[in-house]
């Protein structure tokens, strides 16, 4: 069986995102490795209760394209046109109260959609994080 371990998020400073997912979101640090000969650190961060799956938080300078495009990506991203991480909560108001409370910046307060409610901030970097109470929904009948 293959299964979903991690997944990233390019980020332009790995030490405010670190700073970010484990203070005001709770994380905890999975991996943090340096390997300075490659200019390399591998940071990995999770939720506290599953302990199987990891946000690779990876540095844009480190990756393996021109200047240009390092650039680029950095550009995108800050403007919220990168990656979108989803997270669940079972209560979605107080989820957003209490990361309010820890100094998150909402781009959507929370609301109502079909499938339940929900409400969106960003990273340091600009990346998308979605935070949603999952209502009960039959997907084969869409409602």
């Amino acid at each position: 069986m293959i299964r979903l371990s991690s997944a990233q998020l390019w980020v332009h400073d790995q030490d405010e995102a670190l700073a970010f997912y484990t203070g005001p979101l709770g994380w905890e640090v999975r991996s943090d490795v340096s390997v300075p000969e490659w200019s390399f650190r591998w940071l990995v961060v999770g939720p506290p209760d599953q302990p199987e799956v990891g946000v690779v938080l990876m540095g844009y300078a480190m990756a393996p394209w021109d200047d240009d495009m390092k650039a680029l990506i950095g550009e995108v991203t800050a403007k919220g046109g990168g990656t979108t991480l989803f997270l669940e909560t079972e209560d979605c108001q107080a989820s957003y109260e209490a990361l309010l409370a820890r100094g998150v910046e909402f781009t959507e307060v929370p609301s109502e959609r079909p499938y339940g409610i929900d409400c969106g901030f960003r990273d340091p970097s600009g990346n998308n994080l979605r935070l949603t109470q999952v209502l009960q929904w039959d997907i084969t009948r869409g409602s």
